[in-house]
């Protein structure tokens, strides 16, 4: 089991994986990757496209007491914070990509996206 603390001896291979995996600032992202010696990165995309995410829609909340909680029953009906008008927001794997409005398409709920954060916004956010 690795502690968050460093031990004499791990900081080199430490310091030796964050030199290993490129860290790009904003900036840098909004503008391309750069290598080490100014020339634009090759970024292969296709390495993580099959990777599978969770989107979801948060159509509101609110903080009840647990005494409201347990006395939810078939029907009760909880207030959201969000007015009914208002666009939902559009969650990946937690974080905030976009805002959208609920659609039914073929009998199923969908969602249309009625404005997308930056990439450089989502990574602001992350810090």
């Amino acid at each position: 089991m690795e502690s968050d603390t460093p031990t004499p001896g791990n900081e080199n291979e430490e310091q030796a994986q964050e030199e290993a995996s490129p860290q790009y600032s904003p900036d840098e992202l909004n503008e391309g990757a750069k290598a080490a010696d100014g020339t634009p990165a090759d970024v292969n995309l296709d390495l993580v496209l099959d990777i599978p995410v969770d989107v979801s829609l948060r159509v509101g909340s609110t903080d009840i007491s647990i005494r409201d909680l347990v006395s939810l029953v078939e029907g009760s009906v909880i207030a959201l914070d969000q007015d009914a008008g208002e666009a939902m927001d559009v969650l990946v794997n937690g974080t905030l990509i976009a805002h959208g409005e609920i659609v039914v398409v073929d009998d199923q709920y969908g969602v249309r996206l009625t404005d997308v954060v930056s990439p450089v916004e989502r990574i602001e956010k992350l810090h």
